[in-house]
């Protein structure tokens, strides 16, 4: 394998934004500019996706930044067929940046004849050529299991907690994380751990899927500032039931902090008429304008984390030393707005 010199990004279409903010960070870093390579993607009339690269990739270090949100299937086809264009380029790796993992709520069978999808986007993407994953907060941890190549699975947490801190830093004895289900219990922790704060959960029960029978919140919650900590919000019809039932059980102010923001159907309307004083997201999917524009929804950034994390994966250093507070908040400056 030839001396790579530089890492390379190439961008598809579901996050541009969040693309060339991780140029930005990586070019103060090395204190050099660092590009997106230069190249086309987009459709023929039909729909299908077509890649054209007008660089010279081979024997580079590739990063391929493209989440698989909305519209899922488009977006991973731009991966895939950018994958096979840098492999038949002689690129010397390729890793896929997905700051979002599309599937992966179709991790197990629920029920019978049912597919494990996210286990399928793996395959794809290993036959496509991709040789490593970059991603951030899996729905499920055992997605890494589905890949035969090395999956580096950052986490929001450390994010959250630094931003908790700026923003409740005279209240912190007030607060308690939240999570909104039993499932969730072990990210709510980790959260509750960064920022010294004790745990409740709400236990939902549903009649049948996307609707909430019945809620019970486990923990005393009274007069309490309540984080609830997910990595997922998508008709934000829990969440925003789950804020109703905590102020019903006595918490004095209802927070959320959500690691991809996938807002789909009624959701933004939802959360801007909720109880909830605050809905935090990352850019790990590209903010729409009614998110924007919304009163109680704030955007927290992820490009300082990823482009860390990708200087790391290309100078062969440790990609867990981002898990740690110490590490990351001279990455962040001090600043938790997005940029």
């Amino acid at each position: 394998m030839p001396h790579l010199q530089e890492p390379k990004l190439i961008a598809g279409n579901a996050n541009m934004p969040l693309a060339n903010a991780i140029a930005r960070r990586m070019s103060l870093h090395r204190g050099k500019p660092v590009n997106l390579v230069d190249a086309r993607v987009e459709r023929f009339n039909d729909g299908e996706v077509f890649v054209e690269v007008f660089e010279n990739v081979r024997g580079e270090d590739m990063f391929i930044l493209q989440s698989t949100s909305n519209p899922a299937n488009d977006n991973l086809m731009e991966l895939l067929v950018m994958a096979d264009a840098l492999r038949r380029s002689s690129a010397a790796r390729i890793t896929a940046v997905l700051p979002y993992f599309g599937y992966a709520r179709q991790d197990r069978r629920t029920k019978a004849r049912t597919p494990i999808t996210a286990k399928l986007v793996a395959n794809m993407l290993v036959g496509a050529g991709v040789e490593r994953v970059l991603t951030m907060d899996l729905h499920a941890a055992q997605i890494q299991g589905f890949f035969d190549i090395p999956v580096d699975n950052l986490y929001a947490s450390p994010i959250f907690a630094l931003d908790i801190k700026s923003q409740f830093k005279d209240r912190m004895s007030e607060l308690m994380v939240v999570s909104p289900d039993v499932g969730g219990v072990a990210r709510a922790r980790e959260l509750a751990k960064r920022i010294n704060s004790p745990l409740a959960i709400v236990d939902k029960r549903r009649e049948k899927p996307g609707e909430v029978a019945e809620m019970t919140v486990i923990g005393d919650v009274k007069d309490k500032i309540c984080l609830i900590v997910d990595d997922m919000c998508d008709t934000a019809g829990t969440l925003c039931k789950a804020a109703e039932v905590l102020l019903e059980n006595g918490a004095k102010e209802v927070h959320s902090y959500i690691s991809h923001g996938v807002m789909s159907g009624p959701a933004v309307e939802r959360v801007t008429n909720s109880v909830m004083k605050s809905l935090v997201l990352t850019d790990s999917i590209a903010p729409t304008d009614p998110v924007k524009n919304a009163h109680n929804i704030r955007i927290v950034p992820t490009a300082p984390l990823f482009a860390q994390a990708i200087l790391n994966i290309w100078n062969g250093t440790s990609v867990s030393s981002l898990f740690e507070a110490d590490t990351l908040t001279p990455i962040y400056d001090g600043t938790y707005a997005a940029e």
